[in-house]
């Protein structure tokens, strides 16, 4: 089911408001808003309610068993991606980017924010459809822009699909093959990369994939292997800032 509003301060905080008021918020279930007063992406950044963009959230409710849920964020990827991808066939250079972006050559078209509340996740999508926001210093992409003029509420309905297909394979424990179609839609293996680290600063070293749980991992230079649990992993010479 999809549930449009005309306005919202955000869809992620009015779902995970639902689920601290005890309401039942049923898996398959995407709450859509025309234009939003309050979105924001990771780390409280300000996320652009432009006119005909994708603004949604839904819900997932955790079982036992099932895999980590920061992993979540990962087959949202993936499921976005067949999305887009759907809707625009031919268009080029199309990525993934950890850990929750979806690029078109350097420029973001797709942000992710995972937000969780006791035993429920909420996982909100913005798509640039029709307009591309103007961010400082960082490239934007919009499909229409591209070519590829695409109503909301088709691709609403796009996504939808996808997401549940992903998200039944995630919870019958399909994650190591979901790991694996996140990886071959995303910035190759041995890719240069900077991330930035909270301690030690900005480092670089090549891209080295994805592990059982979702973590991203940093091949250094002097041969080591780096587990990247949180930050920003730009790929080097692109003229995306990093925010």
């Amino acid at each position: 089911m999809i549930e449009t509003v005309a306005e919202i301060p955000s869809t992620n905080a009015a779902l995970l408001a639902r689920v601290r008021e005890g309401e039942a918020v049923p898996e398959g279930h995407w709450l859509v808003a025309d234009r939003q007063s309050a979105g924001r992406g990771r780390a409280g950044r300000a996320w652009s309610d432009g006119a005909g963009n994708f603004m949604g959230s839904t819900a997932v409710q955790l079982r036992a068993g099932d895999p980590p849920a920061q992993t979540l964020a990962l087959v949202a990827g993936v499921a976005v991606f067949d999305a887009v991808k759907a809707c625009a066939p031919a268009i080029a250079d199309l990525r993934l980017k950890w850990p929750n972006d979806v690029l078109v050559g350097h420029a973001k078209l797709v942000g992710i924010l995972l937000e969780r509340q006791r035993e429920a996740v909420v996982v909100g999508i913005g798509v640039n459809l029709a307009q591309a926001p103007q961010v400082p210093g960082r490239a934007t992409a919009s499909l229409a822009a591209l070519g590829y003029p695409v109503a909301r509420d088709a691709f609403a309905e796009r996504l939808a699909a996808a997401w549940d297909d992903a998200l039944l394979r995630w919870h019958r424990g399909e994650w190591p093959l979901l790991r694996g179609e996140w990886l071959v839609r995303a910035h190759p293996v041995g890719t240069l990369v900077t991330v930035k680290d909270r301690d030690q600063g900005e480092i670089m070293g090549a891209f080295g994939g994805i592990d059982e749980e979702g973590v991203a991992l940093l091949r250094l230079a002097d041969g080591s292997t780096r587990a990247i649990h949180a930050g920003d992993i730009e790929m080097v010479g692109t003229d995306a800032a990093r925010d």
